[in-house]
This record gives structure tokens, C-alpha cells and sequence, in this order.
């Protein structure tokens, strides 16, 4: 993919973002991304095929975290805190209207990323969680799946606007709270000693 291609996508979810993706027009991609109707043409067949661009993006950007980080032998908690300090960031401008909108307008395209992403981070949290107890610092007694499954359901809540109105409640505080109660309901006393001396290295969003 190339830097123009990055740059629509980047551009289609900053507008997205800021105006609503009902309002969020081809005219206006390429008036913001300063390019012509047949070039757009050349890297999105439709509406559909760029959403589906958009998502993929959106879940390439997601796995890129854990790609770029050398995690071999690395303490389990210390995975965690590095790589939810990316969601964070890379995610803190979510806006839980827009999934919604998504799953109104194009709820096959969004159910397939959905199933994909679950999946993913699904995948992510069990071999987390099984290096954790291997290294002693996670509770010897835990049910891998069912914590991991735990997980992905408290991930879904955080984004569902009526649970947590967005004016209220900003991913990265909701995000920030889900994250110490997990680490504090699977650390045993080695991994929480290691956790209370590491965790300030994670600074979620201090300004929100």
C-alpha cells in the first residue's frame, strides 16, 4: 500500500471522526485529500469497498502494535502495559457513534471486522495469559479461556455508547479502568508488586 493509499484512509477516518460517516461524502475525501474522482476510482471500486479498506486499515494498524514489538521472553504484564499505552494513543479519538453508524449502514462489512478483531485479540489474551502464569506472575488457578473470553466482553461494553455515554466517558479513562481491574483480578502478588512499580510508565491520555 502505498503513502497516497495510506493517506485517504488516514484522511476518510479523520472525517469520519469529525463529521459523523453519514456526512462523509466522496466529494469531500477528495477535496481533503487533494485528489480527483478518478483517482479515488482507482483505489476504491464503491462506498462498500471502502469501508471494508477503512476497517482492514484500522485492523492492520491494531496488530501492527504487537508486530513491532519484539516480545519474546518479556514479562507478561509488562506486554500488556506496552501494548494497551499503543491502544491508547492509537485509539484515543474513537468515537463510539461511528461504529454504530457502521453497523447500520453496512452490517455484513462490520460484523466480518468485528469477527475478525475479536478474534485477534482473543488469540492475544490467552497466549498472554498462558506466559503470565509460566513466569509466576499471574494466578496459577486461572481459566484461560474464560478470563480471555471475560475480557473481550468488558472490550465490547467499553465501546457501547448507551453503557458509557462518549461525553462522559473517554476511551482512554474507560480504557484506563478496565485495564488496572483486569491486571488486579489476575496478578498474583509477585506480578501485582511488578505491576504498582511499572504502571506509571503506561500514562494513559493524562489530559482527558
Amino acid at each position: 500500500m502505498d503513502q497516497q493509499h495510506i493517506r485517504i484512509l488516514e484522511t476518510v477516518r479523520e472525517l469520519a471522526l469529525d463529521m459523523g460517516i453519514e456526512n462523509v461524502t466522496i466529494d469531500n475525501i477528495c477535496q481533503a485529500s487533494g485528489i480527483t474522482k478518478e483517482e479515488f476510482y482507482g483505489f476504491f471500486k464503491n462506498d462498500a469497498d471502502l469501508v471494508e479498506q477503512v476497517l482492514k486499515f484500522e485492523r492492520d494498524n491494531f496488530s501492527y502494535i504487537f508486530d513491532k514489538n519484539d516480545f519474546e521472553g518479556i514479562n507478561a504484564i509488562k506486554i500488556l502495559l506496552t501494548v494497551s499505552k499503543e491502544i491508547s494513543v492509537k485509539f484515543k479519538d474513537v468515537n463510539p457513534f461511528v461504529t454504530v453508524a457502521l453497523k447500520q449502514r453496512y452490517p455484513e462489512i462490520y460484523q466480518d471486522h468485528f469477527d475478525q478483531r475479536i478474534e485477534y485479540i482473543y488469540e492475544k489474551i490467552k497466549i498472554n495469559l498462558q506466559k503470565g502464569i509460566s513466569q509466576g506472575i499471574y494466578r496459577h488457578d486461572l481459566s484461560i479461556e474464560l478470563i480471555a473470553r471475560l475480557y473481550i466482553s468488558r472490550l465490547i461494553d467499553i465501546h457501547n455508547p448507551d453503557l458509557f455515554p462518549p461525553e462522559r466517558f473517554s476511551f482512554s479513562t474507560l480504557f484506563e479502568v478496565m485495564f488496572d481491574n483486569f491486571i488486579r483480578g489476575i496478578a498474583n502478588k509477585k506480578g501485582m508488586e511488578y505491576y504498582e512499580a511499572n504502571k506509571p510508565i503506561l500514562e494513559f491520555n493524562p489530559a482527558v
